[in-house]
């Protein structure tokens, strides 16, 4: 069942984001943020953008959202977005049936741009991170626009980061 992440399902998204923060480079973040930071989180995005799970016998096997690509007004139809997938539930099509409920939302919004920045390797896969994000991304029609080199610095590593575009709307 996809529906809309609450505030109460803080707990529930610390712990599948929390793996991502401890072994892997997939995100920046060096520390599991605390429940209430999750919740604040949550209440922040969800007053102006779709924060949504997918959820299985009151589990919850993974989430996306939209948030501000940048913040200044004439960005207004530009996203940029997150998914997190729990790790037992990977490769089970979690993450493909989260972009296929927010992709229309968003396009009702009035949102055309998405956009994705994802960490990717200097060179070769490593024990933290490989290009599993970026091939999932590519399969859903995004295409790599840049890269930054060495900009992220996790578990004493320098990683790259790309960004990936997908247009969903027409531009008036």
């Amino acid at each position: 069942m996809i529906r809309p992440v609450t505030k109460s399902d803080a707990e529930q998204l610390v712990n599948i984001y929390g793996y991502y923060v401890e072994n892997t480079a997939i995100t920046a973040e060096l520390t599991v943020p605390s429940v209430a930071e999750f919740e604040q989180r949550i209440e922040k995005t969800t007053q102006k953008y779709p924060y949504i799970c997918a959820e299985e016998n009151g589990k919850i096997l993974g989430y996306a959202y939209a948030g501000v690509f940048r913040s200044r007004a004439a960005f207004n139809h530009t996203v940029e977005l997150s998914i997190y997938i729990d790790k037992s539930a990977h490769k089970k099509g979690i993450g493909r049936l989260l972009y296929q409920h927010l992709f229309p939302a968003l396009k009702k919004m009035g949102i055309i741009n998405l956009y994705a920045s994802i960490t990717v390797p200097d060179g070769h896969d490593d024990e933290y991170l490989d290009h599993n994000s970026e091939i999932f991304h590519k399969h859903l029609g995004f295409k790599t626009i840049g890269y930054f080199r060495s900009s992220i610095h996790k578990f004493n590593r320098w990683y790259g980061m790309i960004f990936m575009e997908k247009i969903i709307g027409e531009y008036n």
